[in-house]
């Protein structure tokens, strides 16, 4: 419980799980730009980056599992969007805007 009140009355908020998740593999893609994340970079965030902190029993192993999946998506979500923008971009050039005959 002294826990607990320690950290609502120091105004510090505990992070979830679920955002230092998406935080490193937002950092880890735009820091690196590889899809295969690395055990040494993900290994110096979790220590120094309040995982084990606010999350002294996760194990490292996990989080890597759980921050490789989120990469996965992240990339695949990168991916498609630059597809349908590359799309996009090909449709526009191929059907030119007649003007108008008046």
């Amino acid at each position: 419980m002294a826990n607990l009140a320690g950290t609502i009355f120091s105004g510090k908020r505990m992070r979830k799980l679920s955002e230092y998740v998406e935080m490193a593999a937002a950092e880890y893609l735009q820091e690196t730009g590889k899809h295969e994340l690395d055990s040494l970079w993900l290994a110096e965030f979790f220590q120094y980056g309040g995982v084990l902190d606010d999350y002294p029993m996760q194990g490292l192993v996990d989080f890597y599992a759980l921050v490789q999946k989120a990469l996965t998506i992240q990339v695949g979500k990168a991916e498609k969007l630059a597809r349908l923008q590359l799309e996009k971009s090909n449709r526009s050039t191929k059907c030119p805007v007649k003007p108008s005959g008046r």
